[in-house]
């Protein structure tokens, strides 16, 4: 009678948990991401940048000025031209949502039109106005032009974001209104559109900002000294535009951190508005 002999079972290899490999997995992009930053440290001629970007005296003689002139400027912009495009883009919205074809029409061409280049857009309407309106003291003053040229492309997306505000309001909240004797009119002014608003507050904070961002192009209309904004102010003063010499490119530090200023505020507000829906659903 043969006994047979029963080897000892090899023990099979542990198979990586799913934890651990996305552990290996971010390990491994952490000590790539350190490799790149200790590489570009190294390679980098480090003093020779912070001298021509961090020269403290060039950057202590633009502020003030940056201050007192562009900075004011670049707010009045984009203030005037949010007006102008919250405005304008309420009452597209509303032609969009009308049950005459014709608004509709109209809207969709509007906004199909100028949700082109806001470069063309600028020059299209800062250079087209005083020629079609010639006497107009509106179209000779430079404010009003910057407002309506950055204006009329804000307003062809607020209207979408408008709209779509109005459509996520209930139905039923029209409904109720009519059930209690409002007229539409009436319903839509104090019922629906408060509502809308409130949707659409963090998604019209946005394009605020991107408005800000926006203001950098009047640069390109040739500006005088008192309606520089952030962007040509700074540009200006590193060819020695501004402040007679050659500054180099220290100057644009400040249009950087200028610019954070104003849309870090409102970054902030946009997330703690989108913080606050959210506990309300």
């Amino acid at each position: 009678m043969t006994s047979t002999v029963t080897e000892p079972a090899v023990a099979s290899p542990r198979k990586m948990t799913r934890r651990n490999r996305t552990l290996l997995i971010r390990t491994v992009q952490y000590v790539g991401l350190v490799l790149v930053v200790v590489v570009i440290g190294a390679t980098g001629d480090w003093a020779r940048f912070n001298k021509a970007y961090f020269n403290w005296h060039v950057m202590g003689q633009v502020l003030p000025r940056l201050i007192r002139i562009a900075f004011v400027n670049t707010l009045i912009y984009t203030a005037s031209a949010f007006t102008v495009g919250l405005v304008l883009g309420l009452i597209v919205a509303l032609m969009r949502l009308s049950h005459v074809r014709l608004y509709r029409w109209l809207a969709t061409v509007y906004v199909e039109l100028f949700r082109g280049p806001v470069l063309v857009v600028l020059f299209l309407v800062t250079f087209g106005l005083p020629l079609l309106y010639p006497g107009s003291h509106l179209t000779r003053n430079f404010y009003f032009l910057v407002a309506v040229g950055l204006g009329f492309p804000a307003a062809a997306y607020m209207s979408e974001t408008i709209r779509a505000g109005i459509q996520a309001v209930p139905r039923g909240q029209s409904e109720a209104a009519r059930t209690l004797g409002m007229s539409q009119r009436t319903a839509l002014v104090t019922i629906i559109l408060p509502q809308a608003f409130r949707i659409i507050i963090p998604p019209l904070t946005n394009e605020i900002i991107l408005l800000v961002k926006d203001t950098s192009l009047v640069y390109a209309l040739g500006l005088t000294v008192n309606q520089y904004e952030i962007t040509k102010l700074t540009t200006n003063a590193t060819t020695g535009g501004v402040l007679g010499v050659q500054a180099g490119p220290s100057p644009l530090i400040l249009a950087a951190l200028a610019y954070l200023v104003i849309t870090l505020p409102l970054s902030q507000f946009v997330r703690y508005l989108e913080r606050k829906q959210e506990k309300r659903r």
